[in-house]
């Protein structure tokens, strides 16, 4: 296994500590669960960009590290916004719309590669920069209620990501029905009767003929 693919596991299991943080903080208020939780989450992120960084300098890329680094990824960011979407004593509130939004998205995707796999047997994923733009601002969120900055700035971050999300979720539909139609099965089928017809030449039809009327 490489050092790259290491670092993304050690990601994810940094996950379950950042959520176990996060509900003791929101439960007791103990400021030391809201330092771990920042802490683990800032570890996880700056981890992100070490395994990306090692991966291309050392040519570390591999199958694996394509299926478990945006998986990281996503686990990280969708537990901490469903986390900090309910109601907390000690936070402030990411709004359910933001969350319905990335959630929304991401069922969209999985489901549309689904249908691609069983359907066209591969499925081609082209990174954007506009899903770049809408992780980093999904995760600016995050911080943001976790640090407890002003919450006046919270729904201009939470907007921005909303647009940058929606807008990536529908570039990714875009190209799944761009592979969807370029793939045999998307076209219609042919009537039995009208493919043997086409299939039935001149000389095929003659020659039934001539044996119809016999010697």
């Amino acid at each position: 296994m490489t050092t790259a693919n290491k670092i993304t596991i050690f990601r994810i299991l940094l996950i379950p500590f950042f959520v176990v943080e996060v509900l003791y903080y929101g439960k007791t208020g103990n400021e030391l669960h809201w330092l771990l939780a920042i802490l683990s989450f800032a570890v996880a992120a700056i981890c992100d960009g070490v395994d990306g960084y090692i991966a291309r300098r050392y040519n570390q890329r591999s199958e694996l590290g394509r299926i478990l680094d945006p998986l990281a990824d996503k686990l990280l960011l969708v537990s901490g916004v469903v986390l900090l979407s309910f109601s907390w004593p000690y936070f402030d509130t990411i709004p359910l719309w933001l969350t319905g939004t990335i959630i929304g998205r991401d069922i969209l995707i999985l489901v549309g590669l689904l249908v691609i796999q069983m359907t066209v047997g591969k499925v081609t994923v082209r990174p954007r920069m506009i899903g770049k733009i809408a992780t980093v601002l999904q995760m600016a969120v995050v911080i943001w209620v976790l640090l407890q900055w002003p919450v006046r700035w919270l729904s201009v971050w939470a907007l921005a990501a909303a647009l940058f999300t929606g807008g990536s979720g529908l570039l990714y539909v875009l190209d799944g029905v761009r592979q969807l139609s370029a793939h045999p099965s998307s076209s219609p089928k042919q009537a039995e009767g009208v493919r043997d017809h086409e299939t039935t030449g001149p000389h095929d039809h003659a020659t039934a003929g001539l044996k119809e009327r016999g010697p």
